[in-house]
């Protein structure tokens, strides 16, 4: 009797852990971290809602962090073993991630035939330290990610060809006629807190943020040039005195700004906002000659190395969803961005008037490197930028400064 009832005992537990486990346990959680502009996430927002309609079985869960936020908090929780399945940003994240070993190899993966119906530009290979093929890291949505110059057309009725040019009508949309002293418009707003908005300018005077073996080559006449130029809009008030991404958007979105440089994802609220839009490539700096360059890449998806399972296999499954050619038809039609697929990108030029301009930009931009130096050179760029426009520093100095801190860290990260 004793043997039956353990037996017994043990069949009532394993129906409670059957019950607990099995279909009760509800859909299966695929998580993705995203730094998506709003425009973007009310749009993944709905290829998810569809996405699950078709997938019942799966439920998909996304949490918003801002683009340096996001690097950190991934990176914490998956060299910990956590994290999400997905995470979608630009690719610049590639390289210290790739490194680190936080996410998957794509190629084997996906067929050749999926791999092959993407541009070959818009795909990010990258071979890690001490092999020599190059793997696939990410899975694009759209290429490009680049600066361009947004002019309002009810201030700019015809767009600059020189930065000399943009420079005198800022200053002629710069008005400060209200009694409570607050500007009723300035003639140029950006983002002065990221390099990101930096390097065009860099590039309109010769100079470049690495050369071809990752060194960094920050402390050039080129970066002090650059710099300078950044300040001294400062300087002639054509730009506001501190001045982050949300207040570029509010500013130009509300008609307080005759231009901003801004990118793709950004394009469409504008409109939306009732702004007349107006795109043109950043234009020539006519001291030079050179076109600014700004950096193009892409944005896509990620997949975590510590995903497994059956939530590695729905987060291949969304991967293929999120990409697909309907997604970006949907993305270049609404937000104007250039996709990633061949098929989609060749209808996409005809559907939108912004895709044509943003093209434009793309012919005079650089592509973004993808080496893990490539993080190095962001983090030690970024102080020394808002100390020069803080004109808390010298332009020459904080070269300088950013030179020497990029090795140091580059060096760190080689574990020299």
């Amino acid at each position: 009797m004793k043997r039956i009832g353990g037996i017994c005992l043990l069949m009532v537990i394993a129906a409670l852990l059957f019950v607990g486990c099995g279909g009760e346990k509800g859909p299966l959680k695929v998580f993705i971290w995203e730094q998506m502009d709003p425009k973007e996430q009310v749009q993944l927002d709905r290829h998810l809602a569809s996405f699950m309609a078709a997938n019942p079985d799966i439920l998909v869960e996304r949490v918003h962090y801002e683009t340096e936020q996001l690097r950190t908090q991934f990176q914490n929780a998956a060299l910990a073993g956590g994290g999400p399945e997905l995470i979608y940003g630009p690719a610049d994240q590639v390289g210290p991630f790739s490194i680190m070993g936080i996410i998957e190899p794509l190629e084997s993966l996906f067929s050749q035939t999926e791999v092959d119906s993407f541009n070959a530009e818009s795909l990010v290979r990258l071979a890690r330290p001490g092999e020599e093929s190059p793997h696939l890291w990410c899975l694009p949505d759209q290429l490009g990610n680049h600066l361009t110059l947004c002019y309002n057309k009810s201030y700019i009725q015809e767009p600059p060809t020189s930065i000399e040019e943009m420079i005198r009508l800022a200053k002629r949309n710069t008005i400060d006629t209200n009694a409570d002293q607050r500007m009723e418009r300035y003639g140029l707003v950006f983002n002065h807190r990221e390099p990101f908005w930096l390097v065009p300018f860099l590039g309109a005077y010769g100079g470049w943020v690495m050369d071809d073996k990752g060194n960094p080559t920050l402390d050039t006449p080129a970066m002090v040039k650059a710099l300078e130029l950044l300040r001294g809009f400062k300087v002639e008030g054509i730009t506001p005195r501190e001045c982050d991404y949300d207040l570029a958007e509010a500013l130009f979105k509300e008609g307080k700004a005759a231009f901003i440089i801004n990118g793709p994802w950004s394009w469409q609220g504008y409109i939306d906002a009732g702004i007349d839009l107006g795109l043109t490539p950043i234009p020539q700096l006519a001291e030079t000659g050179l076109w600014p360059t700004p950096m193009v890449s892409v944005k896509g998806y990620c997949l975590n190395v510590n995903s497994r399972g059956e939530s590695r296999e729905a987060a291949l499954l969304l991967m293929r969803h999120l990409t697909s050619e309907i997604s970006q038809d949907h993305l270049a039609a609404e937000l104007g961005v250039i996709p990633s697929r061949r098929l989609a990108a060749g209808k996409a030029g005809a559907g939108h008037p912004l895709i044509g301009p943003s093209l434009a930009q793309i012919e005079h931009g650089r592509a973004m490197p993808v080496v893990a130096e490539m993080r190095a050179i962001w983090d030690v760029t970024r102080p020394e930028l808002q100390a020069v426009l803080g004109m808390g520093k010298d332009p020459a100095e904080a070269a300088r400064d950013m030179q020497a801190a990029a090795l140091t860290k580059i060096a760190e990260m080689k574990g020299e």
